[in-house]
């Protein structure tokens, strides 16, 4: 009988499936890179208002908005967010938005929307 330690626990049906670096596209969302971009800027406004030790209060009259409107980008509820509003927030905070524009590689179907944080 094989001890513990070297019996495999393998169901020979699983497999691993790679992700595609989007976890939206890999659950099959059609507007998954305006969704990946939402919550890539989110995270760099929520990174500035954490660094800066902002209140909620503080960061939503800098933003211009209300404190429940914080909240919800605070929780990453981005459903009432455009990109454009997005990217406003983050010049409101003090932050350069860069946007690049380039030819796909030919490798790639299709173009893409990819946001970087520095």
């Amino acid at each position: 009988m094989p001890s513990p330690s070297t019996e495999k626990n393998h169901d020979p049906d699983e497999t691993i499936t790679r992700g595609t670096g989007n976890v939206f596209a890999d659950l099959g969302y059609t507007d998954a890179d305006e969704r990946q971009t939402k919550l890539r800027l989110a995270h760099a406004i929520n990174g500035v208002i954490a660094r800066r030790r902002l209140t909620q209060a503080t960061a939503a009259e800098r933003l211009g908005v209300n404190q429940p409107k914080v909240s919800a980008l605070a929780r990453y509820k981005l459903d009432g967010f455009s990109v454009e509003r997005l990217m406003t927030f983050l010049t409101a905070l003090d932050q350069d938005v860069e946007i690049v524009i380039k030819n796909k590689p030919r490798s790639r179907a299709g173009g893409r929307i990819f946001v970087v944080s520095a």
